[in-house]
């Protein structure tokens, strides 16, 4: 049986989070790994539903879902947190509680994702209808020592998948694609 590990991208809403998780969970399990992917937005639906946006709850929802991962990663499966879990205190707390613990952080210009924003949730925040959103009326704290920093405003998902894949394989956490 494989190890299993925790995979934790963070980053501002529409950084490309949930698109590098999608990608590197298909090559993942193409490659034979037991992945589940736990994508901030179906969390808040299922795990998190009366939660809301204060700080407290924001760190209530990112320990549930770092303890999923938890549960996950030490039953053999690769557990991919795509999250944009705000607070550095709560993102080091939850990499504590991992035995094998890998932080990406997808990091995008604001510039880009105004530009991004097709479902205008930017727009709205700016004007004040969206309150708490993170990036904007909420704080967003850059993670200090990420394993893997992905520039998802100047780089391609398939050029982000490959750089966050040889970081898995140098850490030894998976192996390497046959051809």
């Amino acid at each position: 049986m494989n190890e299993g590990f925790t995979l934790w991208l963070t980053g501002l809403p529409g950084s490309g989070k949930s698109t590098l998780a999608g990608l590197a969970a298909a090559e993942l399990r193409r490659r034979g790994y037991r992945v589940e992917i736990l994508d901030g937005d179906e969390v808040r639906t299922h795990l998190s539903k009366d939660l809301g946006f204060s700080k407290a709850d924001r760190d209530a929802n990112i320990r549930r879902i770092g303890y999923v991962c938890k549960l996950l990663s030490r039953n053999g499966v690769i557990a991919i947190s795509a999250a944009i879990s705000p607070y550095r205190e709560i993102r080091e707390e939850v990499r504590r509680q991992h035995e094998k613990f890998v932080e990406v952080y997808v990091k995008c210009s604001l510039e880009k994702l105004f530009e991004r924003d097709d479902k205008g949730l930017y727009a709205k925040a700016l004007k004040g209808e969206i309150p708490c959103f993170t990036g904007v009326s909420d704080p967003y704290e850059e993670p200090l020592n990420p394993e893997l920093v992905i520039h998802s405003d100047n780089e391609d998902a398939r050029a982000s998948l490959r750089r966050l894949l040889n970081k898995l394989e140098e850490l030894g956490y998976v192996s390497k694609a046959d051809g």
